[in-house]
């Protein structure tokens, strides 16, 4: 009787062991700006799979870049989980351009991102009107209503400015979030320069998070239309 309930009590061990062996849990590696082919390869050294559920086009980030996945990095899973990856798009959608010659600034801005576009430089020229738009361009090339343009290209405007109202106030842009900050600049006849980066932006996702903690020239200086201002982000608040 001894020795039977010994050899069961040394199966029950080893199938403990076998169960704790086999239901052990491993974490989910980040494939976020990886490469499919680098994915792959961490994936196979990680013990887990992927699989592409979708594609988005982003231009900001690399073509073939891993965008988001599910379950995320770092969270507990079982062996051999299969993870979701997204990734951005080698082949970008193709929009048709508007035509906004001879519509104000706001209207042009206003359809140019209703097309999938983006309001590149302004270019001020003198003109009787000011902010009347009197060409379009993508990449110094004159573009007409119907042409095909890669998703989120920008679109360049050359617009009219009269001597006697060519002055625009300098926003106030501390605070205001990355993707807002294009808009509010174009808004006040204005082009973005150079957008400049703490060390506390390390990605993509980091980039969208950031916000404007300083910026040149200051807020309020009166300065002439299209002139460029320069911003800087970070993700930290103090």
């Amino acid at each position: 009787a001894i020795l039977g309930a010994l050899i069961f009590v040394i199966i029950l061990f080893q199938i403990l062991r076998f169960v704790t062996r086999h239901s052990k849990v491993i974490e989910v590696p980040n494939f976020v700006g990886l490469s499919l082919d680098e994915a792959n390869k961490l994936a196979k050294k990680s013990n887990v799979t992927i699989k592409i559920t979708d594609s988005v086009y982003i231009s900001q980030i690399p073509k073939g870049q891993i965008f988001k996945q599910i379950p995320p990095a770092n969270s507990k899973v079982k062996k051999n989980r299969r993870v979701l990856i997204i990734i951005n798009s080698i082949v970008p959608q193709v929009n048709k351009a508007p035509n906004v010659v001879g519509l104000s600034l706001r209207q042009a801005q206003s359809n140019i991102e209703a097309a999938g576009f983006q309001i590149g430089k302004l270019i001020y020229l003198p003109d009787i009107a000011t902010n009347n738009v009197l060409s379009q361009k993508y990449r110094g090339r004159t573009i007409y209503s119907g042409m095909e343009l890669p998703s989120e290209s920008e679109i360049d405007l050359e617009i009219g400015l009269n001597e006697e109202d060519s002055n625009t106030n300098i926003p106030n842009l501390i605070g205001l979030p990355y993707h807002n900050v294009k808009n509010e600049l174009i808004y006040n006849s204005l082009n973005l320069d150079k957008m400049i980066f703490d060390e506390s932006v390390k990605d993509y996702n980091d980039t969208i998070s950031s916000f404007v903690y300083k910026q040149v020239p200051d807020p309020s200086s009166l300065v002439k239309m299209g002139t460029s201002v320069t911003v800087y982000l970070s993700t930290k608040r103090n």
